[in-house]
């Protein structure tokens, strides 16, 4: 039974050392799509592994050759192992899951926010999809879990008034990156912008309404903010 344990576990577990994983979390492919779908097929088949050799050692245990007090102890030790390996392997595949889109308002009513004097963070509290959990609804922050190429996607909308445009910066920390920008005499008016951004862990990236501008809102949702990780690096 040692030795069937053994070899099976060497032949799940032989890549998965601490030098070999630095190494592949280090080689991670560029294909976020191709990596998350060998990690989940890892991932199904340890915990498969971890079912049957539970198996194997209660059906040795029957037997008229019961185990040493030396193979129970491996046996435990080796399904610890893996069951540490399918935790890794989800947290991993769990990281690199990230993508949101969030609209100002709920949408209970037309709503109008400005002119400030300052430059002013728009806060998306209708958030419809936060995989990742790295937007905060409550900030209207973006903070990205993990270094790697993210794309980024704003519109700002309001009404008109011939004193007042609308626009609206995407911020990378405090660096200003592109500005959605609008402005007419009446009637409603929109801008979109979208821009790919190398983050570093910890980066954050959010929408500064322009000092003196305008933005409406109301049930169709004008005002909109989103984002996904392309892949990490």
């Amino acid at each position: 039974m040692k030795i069937s344990v053994s070899f099976t576990l060497w032949l799940l577990l032989g890549a998965a050392s601490p030098s070999e994983s630095t190494d592949y979390q280090q080689s991670f492919p560029q294909d976020i799509y191709i990596a998350l779908r060998e990690m989940t097929a890892s991932l199904v088949q340890l915990k498969a592994d971890v079912t049957t050799l539970q198996r194997e050692f209660l059906q040795t245990q029957g037997t008229l050759m019961k185990p040493s007090l030396e193979t129970t102890a491996v046996f435990h030790q080796q399904a610890a192992q893996l069951k540490t390996e399918v935790h890794i392997l989800n947290q991993q595949l769990q990281v690199r899951q990230v993508a949101f889109s969030a609209s100002l308002g709920a949408g209970a009513g037309p709503t109008t926010l400005g002119p400030l004097p300052t430059a002013t963070t728009l806060i998306y509290k209708h958030v419809i999809t936060n995989t990742g959990k790295a937007y905060n609804s409550n900030t209207g922050v973006f903070t990205a879990p993990v270094k790697g190429v993210y794309h980024f996607e704003w519109t700002i909308g309001a009404y008109g008034d011939g004193s007042h445009g609308s626009g609206a910066w995407l911020v990378k920390n405090t660096e200003n990156v592109f500005m959605a920008y609008e402005y007419q005499k009446a009637g409603f008016m929109s801008s979109s912008k979208g821009a790919t951004l190398l983050l570093e862990e910890g980066d954050v990236v959010s929408v500064h309404l322009v000092a003196n501008n305008l933005v409406y809102d109301n049930v169709s949702h004008p005002n909109t903010f989103s984002g996904h990780l392309l892949f990490p690096i």
